[in-house]
């Protein structure tokens, strides 16, 4: 794994030496992390990276993982949905239901952190074993709650509202609330497996592996397979594109062990694939995801993020860090990491996602300047390193209520 001292040659010396200041101030300080997943997904992806940068740096960062079986991750995932704004059934039930695996998960859970940063819904119940003993508690929001669902929200609320602060990635996912609110977008590594420079070698390899060849243009979609992530409407643009352009399109991603829809959405994208060979549909496991998903992103033409809702959706930081022309949704995060025109084309439309992809196959000189201009997009605001200086101005900001605070 990386040394912070790696990070120098891509984001400067100045920008390290920060970093060491800022940790100095934290000496001492446990910040405990807890999630619902040590695999699979934005959130276990960014700890993997964070957690130990943390610690060469001399902050005590800890990451601990709930248990929960395969109903407790449907109702969650229903709770999920809902809050992007998606509209799901929620009977009465299912409340009482995560109450008491609240309550499980709050008897096996052991808090010992200064800091405790509790990420997303699954253990957001977890704040009832906050006490008057000085440790600061923050809800990590990482999806977008914008257009919430006003009955769970609400639910949820109750919880939210015990934090000491709470942590958007936009300001466009806040809502109106009564405690503090910082805004820290997530980022990616450039020196991870996912988005270091490989040789061609490797890529070519993992072509082959999969069955994709170099002799049309590859469109390529990299998402956990999610209705959410509208794989099938992907296919449509895709069909569309095939009208006029010979290409072929890739739908690489990999299940989450709290997302237990994954397989339903799998097999409703396989059957509208309709076993056109110029479609291919991978599966890719966790282990072997980061080179191959780095592989077949340097081997595409055109990515492509047509979601529905999001997060935040790293995948097009990733993109556009290997210099590729990117084709999103404009939801969620994604207008913060393309600037439309700039450094990717924005579109609404299964229609639109189609007409901005063959823009991009006809004209490869403008699609060649797009991904140019996103790279340096991502360089100077969604690189790991601008992510821990946040993350550390925060933990420095909880044991301070003034607006300025002096090094």
């Amino acid at each position: 794994m990386a040394s912070i001292k790696d990070y120098r040659p891509i984001v400067g010396r100045s920008v390290i030496e920060e970093l060491e200041l800022l940790a100095a101030h934290l000496k001492g300080v446990v910040v405990q992390n807890i999630n619902s997943t040590a695999v699979g997904g934005g959130v276990a992806e960014i700890l993997t990276r964070f957690i130990p940068l943390l610690r060469e740096l001399g902050v005590d960062a800890r990451w601990d993982v709930i248990k929960g079986d395969r109903r407790f991750f449907e109702v969650t995932k229903k709770f999920h949905n809902a809050l992007h704004g998606r509209e799901e059934e929620i009977p009465d039930g299912i409340y009482e239901f995560f109450l008491n695996e609240g309550a499980r998960i709050i008897d096996e859970t052991d808090i010992y952190g200064d800091i405790v940063v509790v990420h997303d819904p699954q253990p957001i119940m977890l704040v009832r074993k906050k006490r008057r003993d000085g440790k600061k508690w923050v809800w990590r929001c990482h999806v977008d709650i914008a257009h919430a669902d006003k009955r769970v929200f609400a639910f949820l609320k109750q919880f939210i509202m015990k934090y000491d602060g709470v942590i958007f990635s936009s300001p466009l996912f806040s809502r109106r609330l009564a405690l503090r609110q910082f805004l820290i977008s997530p980022s990616i590594d450039p020196l991870s497996d996912k988005n270091k420079e490989i040789p061609q070698e490797t890529i070519d390899s993992v072509l082959k592996k999969y069955g994709v060849k170099r002799d049309k243009p590859v469109i390529t979609q990299v998402s956990r397979f999610d209705y959410l992530k509208d794989p099938v409407g992907v296919i449509d643009a895709f069909n569309l594109v095939k009208k006029y352009n010979d290409c072929q399109l890739v739908l690489a991603g990999n299940s989450a062990a709290d997302d237990p829809e994954s397989d339903k959405v799998l097999s409703e994208v396989r059957e509208k694939a309709c076993r056109d060979p110029d479609i291919h549909i991978l599966l890719i496991p966790p282990e072997q995801n980061d080179i191959d998903i780095n592989a077949l992103q340097r081997a595409s033409t055109v990515i492509i993020q047509k979601s529905i809702r999001e997060g935040f959706g790293l995948v097009v930081s990733e993109a556009l860090w290997k210099a590729k022309p990117v084709v999103a949704s404009a939801v969620g995060g994604i207008p913060l990491q393309v600037e439309h025109q700039r450094g990717g084309l924005l579109c609404r439309s299964v229609e639109g996602s189609a007409r901005a992809v063959r823009q991009l196959l006809n004209n490869p000189e403008y699609a060649g300047w797009l991904g140019r201009n996103g790279k340096e997009h991502i360089r100077q605001n969604f690189l790991l390193t601008r992510h821990l200086r946040d993350y550390m101005l925060l933990f420095i900001a909880l044991y301070h209520g003034e607006d300025i605070i002096h090094l």
